[in-house]
């Protein structure tokens, strides 16, 4: 009787399913206000927790490279970056995968400002920046900094530093704002949607700051899971969380109106740029 009912214990326990009760932890690098990155992805995490049926949390950060390292250290398992960031991230993790990306990021755009003092007319044409005050957003970012270096060598032939008579970083694209239409920096470089947004809500003095030049389109931010998610957390969870990416949509803090799938090699330019000036190597 015994071993008839040890063995039947046995028996539930193989045919039985493995019960996953992890947390998902995410982060997502700093590239606006904290309280406004807070309130976002907070709310990502409440409808991520409701639709994947698990414990969800977001883990705020203070900076681009602190995002990539805890996905380094696992950390977190998801996690929204930029483009450069992301390439970052998957290369200290082989098997992590850019699972989705914002519609609107597979044509970023970076913004060059200038205030109304250095009496610069914008034009579709690269402007003459030499001997300027400049100030990139985080150094780290795609669109305040990666790309913006690479239009500048390009276009004109030198280094940031043999350029600009003084060179500066932000923490975000807010700040790049606020520091370009104070006159802190003559010129700068932003995150065109960061732009709009702050347009909308009046925080711009045109009076005081313009757009003097839209670079091309570039691929930019998207959510990357980490290697080894479906063994922390189930078969074929990481096809459902991808489902569950594309499905949502944001609020006015990231502007993304939908999400669309999206693939490593779509990022294979923005590795070759931030090899190409020395970023990576």
């Amino acid at each position: 009787m015994i071993f008839f009912k040890k063995f039947s214990i046995l028996l539930l326990l193989l045919v039985t399913p493995k019960v996953f009760s992890a947390t998902l932890f995410f982060t997502a690098i700093p590239n606006d206000e904290k309280s406004i990155l807070d309130h976002h992805f907070n709310a990502v995490a409440n409808d991520l927790a409701a639709k994947l049926h698990i414990d969800v949390q977001y883990i705020a950060v203070g900076s681009y490279a602190e995002a990539v390292n805890i996905f380094k250290e696992n950390q977190v398992q998801l996690a929204w970056f930029g483009g450069l960031s992301g390439v970052q991230a998957r290369r200290a993790v082989p098997g992590s995968e850019a699972i989705a990306q914002g519609y609107e990021d597979q044509f970023f755009r970076s913004y060059f400002i200038a205030n109304a003092s250095a009496d610069i007319i914008p034009s579709k044409s690269f402007p003459n920046l030499n001997g300027y005050t400049f100030t990139f957003g985080s150094p780290d970012s795609t669109s305040g900094r990666l790309m913006p270096q690479f239009f500048i060598e390009r276009n004109l032939g030198k280094a940031p530093h043999d350029v600009f008579r003084r060179v500066g970083f932000s923490e975000n694209h807010l700040e790049t704002i606020e520091q370009v239409q104070s006159g802190v920096y003559q010129v700068g470089a932003v995150d065109y949607k960061i732009w709009e947004r702050a347009v909308t809500e009046g925080l711009v003095d045109f009076q005081k700051i313009s757009v003097i030049w839209e670079s091309p389109s570039f691929p930019d931010t998207q959510w990357t899971v980490r290697a080894g998610i479906d063994e922390q957390f189930g078969k074929g969870f990481k096809q459902k969380l991808q489902q569950v990416l594309l499905g949502m949509r944001s609020d006015d803090a990231q502007s993304r109106l939908l999400f669309v799938p999206v693939e490593d090699h779509d990022y294979e330019a923005i590795e070759d740029v931030a090899q190409a000036i020395g970023l990576i190597d």
